[in-house]
């Protein structure tokens, strides 16, 4: 082989020439071949799974309705609940004020899909695989994810909410934004999910038609100042059409993601700017599925969760914390979150337990009779004591910061640890340089923004947590997806 490719480069430009055209075939064939599938064994372990967790519902198990509220890039500090003087949310701080608001609520992920694959599944997105971001099919970036040999949708053996639910009767709609792949088997309906309406992507790629249950009704580029009212009123239709039965509506809106688009009505109204309006949009879309539940006569039967995918990008406040968006700083996993249910979840509680948008598979699925499938490995915790407790103590377990699939930091209580990793340090003309720093310690309890490294102060601290992201690093290399023998 060596003494061919220098044979070949032997004929100078023409030589290589044609290595180049060798080199653009071969990523062509391969690309064209790619094909993601699922272990014949896994996929049958699941459906053994299901049928289980069928099997161990009994008719007296509660039927609380359920509505997650996922916005896309929302900061912490984007709402009035939340500390924010810039952007008003009336609707959303009433359900704040009526309900439970949590100060230390992580995303899977600091950024889009594996934050929803966390959300769906309970489990860390590298248990999924899916631990980037996946693009429409054709995109360049798209292209190259497959030529790498990189999973471009959530694998179909992996267990929804959705699914599980399912099992318990339950209706299930999702309205919004998907980006867990844009093929079967792995499309909303495919994954639990009766109803869907929305984008299968984020809204500045290409191509985003709008489905509704895998039918394309608006062509590319959508109309996006239109979208936040027209997931409005999906999300309060589905409401409608299920009130005799319990429902899980997942509502995953498209903004705050950037570029931003608000109703011609809101345009210029708030003094945060564009973005202030984007918000405002948002916000009165939460107080018209509050006002449809409300109507219906659901809202005691009703829990309703608002939260992020992950903290802001290029626009947003991360409150008083440091990061944003992409980074393993507080400023990118730790988002608002709401619980509102009147009657069982007490007004006006402010909590400091650190819980995970992971949790949200395991104490949904109690809330409703659903026990959790045995043949994997379920990363988050039931919750419901944090939600109908105010008095319960917080646990210390560990919740992990995750770039990609790689590990790079650790949280229990108020001790922080950042493995050594890039961190943007200088710029050269618009060109940002990162740089390695770390490892690191920070006590967020006196050090919220992660400013003060203590690791010479607390040096068994930091060895105990670094130790912790051993274990976990250790545990996946020898068990990637989770299973359960």
């Amino acid at each position: 082989m060596l003494q061919w490719l220098v044979r070949v480069l032997g004929y100078g430009v023409l030589g290589v020439l044609v290595l180049a055209l060798l080199g653009v075939g071969y990523a062509f064939v391969r690309i064209a071949a790619y094909h993601q599938t699922e272990d014949s064994a896994s996929l049958d372990r699941k459906l053994e799974s299901l049928a289980t967790m069928s099997a161990a519902i009994t008719d007296a198990a509660p039927r609380p309705n359920v509505v997650v509220i996922f916005f896309d890039d929302l900061g912490y500090g984007d709402l009035g609940a939340f500390g924010s003087e810039a952007v008003e949310t009336p609707a959303i701080d009433r359900l704040a004020e009526g309900g439970l608001a949590l100060d230390h609520f992580y995303a899977a992920a600091s950024y889009c899909t594996p934050s929803r694959a966390g959300l769906l599944t309970g489990r860390w997105p590298v248990r999924s695989t899916l631990t980037h971001v996946v693009f429409p099919e054709g995109h360049p970036i798209d292209n190259i994810q497959r030529l790498m040999g990189l999973p471009v949708r959530l694998p179909a053996d992996e267990i929804t909410i959705a699914e599980a639910l399912r099992l318990a009767g339950y209706s299930t709609g999702m309205v919004g934004k998907w980006h867990l792949g844009d093929a079967s088997p792995s499309l909303p309906n495919d994954l639990g999910f009766e109803h869907y309406f929305g984008l299968l992507h984020s809204n500045d790629m290409f191509p985003i038609p709008v489905y509704r249950n895998g039918e394309v009704v608006e062509e590319h580029p959508p109309d996006q100042t239109t979208l936040t009212d027209r997931y409005t009123d999906e999300a309060v239709s589905f409401i409608q059409r299920n009130a005799g039965d319990p429902f899980f509506l997942y509502f995953a809106h498209t903004f705050p993601h950037i570029p931003l688009y608000t109703a011609a009505a809101q345009r210029g109204k708030s003094e945060a700017g564009l973005y202030g309006d984007v918000i405002a949009d948002l916000d009165r879309s939460v107080a018209s599925v509050v006002a449809a539940l409300d109507r219906l006569g659901l809202a005691e039967n009703t829990l309703v969760i608002v939260t992020s995918d992950n903290g802001p990008w290029y626009q947003g406040s991360p409150g008083a914390v440091r990061g944003r968006k992409n980074t393993v700083f507080e400023g990118g996993p730790r988002v608002p979150f709401i619980a509102h249910w009147p009657g069982r979840i007490a007004e006006g509680v402010r909590s400091d337990e650190i819980v995970t948008a992971l949790d949200l598979f395991p104490t949904i699925l109690a809330l409703a009779g659903v026990p959790l499938p045995e043949d994997r490995i379920i990363d988050g915790v039931d919750v419901r004591s944090t939600f109908f407790d105010a008095g319960a103590t917080p646990a210390d377990r560990p919740v992990y910061y995750w770039s990609g699939g790689d590990l790079l930091g650790v949280r229990v209580g108020s001790w922080k640890a950042h493995r050594k990793h890039g961190v943007l340090g200088s710029n050269l003309g618009s060109v940002g340089l990162m740089a390695p720093k770390g490892p690191w310690l920070f006590d967020l309890d006196r050090d919220p923004d992660e400013s003060y490294d203590v690791s010479m102060k607390h040096p068994t601290v930091l060895g105990g947590l670094l130790r912790t992201m051993r274990e976990l690093d250790t545990e996946i290399a020898e068990n990637p997806r989770g299973w359960i023998q």
